[in-house]
C-alpha cells in the first residue's frame, strides 16, 4: 500500500513551470537588496546586505529543496510553495527598513516561511520514513527562530549580531548534517539528491541574478536623455553582464550536475555549490550597484565606495566562480585567482579614473579571463567532473 507521502515524491528530475514562478520572487528580492546597499554605501550597509542576502539566500535554496524532493505538480506541494513565495515577498518587500522600522516583519516573515514551510511537510509526510528529514529540519529552524526574533525587537549593532547568529545556526546545521535530539545526524541518503535538478535550479538562480544587472541597467539608462556619455556606460555594463555568464557557464556550469552525480558525497558537493553560487550572487549585488553609480555617473568622481563596488563585485563573483569550480573539478584555474589579485591591484590607482574607465577596466580583466578560458579548452577533449574526495 502506497503512503500519502509516497504519493507527494517527485518523480520528473528537470525543474517545472512552479520551479521558475518560485524564482520570480527572487528577482525582486535581489533588486531590493542592490537598492539597499547603493542608499548605504558604507561598511555598515555592506555588512547589513550580507546579512540579508545570506537569509533571502537561504530562503531560497530550502524552498528550491522541496522540489527535490517532492512532486510540484501536486496540489499539496503547490500549496505549500507558494505560500512561501509570498512570505519571500513580504521578507523582500521588508529588505530596505529591515534593520530599522521593518525588522520584526524581516525576521518574522523569515521565520514564518523556514518554520511554517517544515512544520507543513512534517504533518503531511506523519507516519512515513521521510518525515526523519522534514522534522531535523522543524528543529533547526525552531532554534534559529529564537535569536531571529529576539534581533527583531532590538535596535542597532546588537540585531545584527543575533541576526548573525541565527544565520550560523541556519548555515551550520546542514554541513553537520542536522543532529537531532532523538535522531541523530541525517545519513548519506535521508536527503536525497537529484544531480540535474540541483544544477539547474541552481543555474536558473545564476540567470535571474544577471537579469537583475539588466533590469537595474535598463532603469538607469532610460531615468533620462541618452546621453553619449551614459551610453558608453551602459555598453561596459551589458559587456560585464555577458562575460559573467560566459565566465560561470564555462564547463563548471555546464556539468555541475555531473560533479553531484559522481561525488562520494554528493552532499558535501551541493553545500560547496551552494554557497559558492551565494558568493557569486553577492558579486552580482555589488556589480549592480556599481553599473548604476556608473550609468548616472559615467565621468563623475569615483570615490572609493563606487570602486569598492565597481572592482570588488567582480572580484567576489572570480571567488565564488573558484569555489565552485573546486566543487566540480577538484582544482582551482590560475586565471580566477590572477583576475581577484589584479582587481585588488588596479583598486589604488582608480581613484584617478572616472566610473566608467573603471569599469572598463574591470570589463577588461573579465574578458581577459573569458578569453584564457577559450584558449585552453580549444583542440582539447571537455574535461570531465571530478569532484574532491
Amino acid at each position: 500500500m502506497t503512503s500519502g507521502a509516497a504519493r507527494l515524491l517527485r518523480e520528473e528530475q528537470r525543474a517545472t513551470f512552479l520551479d521558475l514562478f518560485l524564482d520570480l520572487v527572487f528577482v525582486f528580492a535581489i533588486f531590493r537588496l542592490s537598492q539597499g546597499l547603493r542608499d548605504h554605501l558604507n561598511w555598515s550597509g555592506a555588512v547589513q546586505t550580507l546579512v540579508l542576502l545570506l537569509a533571502v539566500w537561504w530562503v531560497w535554496s530550502q524552498t528550491a529543496g522541496v522540489s527535490n524532493r517532492f512532486d510540484p505538480r501536486r496540489p499539496t506541494i503547490q500549496l505549500l510553495v507558494i505560500g512561501s513565495m509570498f512570505g519571500s515577498f513580504v521578507l523582500a518587500a521588508a529588505v530596505p527598513e529591515s534593520f530599522g522600522e521593518h525588522g520584526l516583519l524581516f525576521a518574522g516573515a523569515y521565520v514564518a516561511v523556514q518554520v511554517g514551510r517544515s512544520l507543513f511537510l512534517v504533518i503531511v509526510t506523519r507516519g512515513d520514513e521521510r518525515q526523519r528529514p522534514e522534522m531535523r529540519l522543524l528543529f533547526w529552524y525552531g532554534v534559529s527562530a529564537v535569536p531571529w526574533i529576539a534581533g527583531a525587537v532590538v535596535q542597532g549593532w546588537p540585531r545584527g549580531v543575533l541576526w548573525a547568529l541565527a544565520l550560523a545556526v541556519d548555515y551550520t546545521a546542514a554541513p553537520l548534517r542536522w543532529p537531532t535530539p532523538g535522531l541523530g545526524r541525517a545519513s548519506a541518503t535521508e536527503f536525497a539528491i537529484s544531480a540535474e535538478f540541483l544544477a539547474e535550479r541552481h543555474r536558473q538562480f545564476f540567470i535571474i541574478a544577471l537579469g537583475e544587472l539588466i533590469l537595474v541597467s535598463g532603469l538607469t539608462f532610460t531615468s533620462s536623455a541618452f546621453e553619449a556619455d551614459r551610453s558608453a556606460a551602459v555598453v561596459v555594463a551589458f559587456a560585464t553582464t555577458v562575460l559573467l555568464w560566459r565566465i560561470y557557464i564555462h564547463r563548471a556550469g555546464e556539468v555541475f550536475g555531473g560533479a553531484v552525480a559522481a561525488a562520494t558525497d554528493p552532499l558535501r558537493v551541493a553545500l560547496s555549490a551552494t554557497y559558492a553560487h551565494l558568493v557569486m550572487v553577492a558579486g552580482i549585488v555589488a556589480i549592480s550597484v556599481g553599473d548604476e553609480l556608473v550609468i548616472t555617473h559615467p565621468f563623475g568622481h569615483a570615490q572609493p565606495a563606487w570602486i569598492a563596488v565597481i572592482l570588488g563585485g567582480p572580484a567576489l563573483f572570480l571567488a565564488g566562480r573558484a569555489i565552485f569550480e573546486y566543487a566540480v573539478f577538484g582544482r582551482v584555474s590560475r586565471n580566477r585567482v590572477a583576475g581577484v589579485l589584479v582587481l585588488a591591484a588596479m583598486s589604488p590607482a582608480m581613484i584617478f579614473l572616472p566610473p566608467v574607465l573603471v569599469a572598463a577596466a574591470a570589463a577588461l580583466v573579465l574578458a581577459g579571463i573569458a578569453v584564457s578560458d577559450a584558449a585552453r579548452a580549444r583542440g582539447r577533449p571537455p574535461e570531465p567532473p571530478s569532484p574532491p574526495g
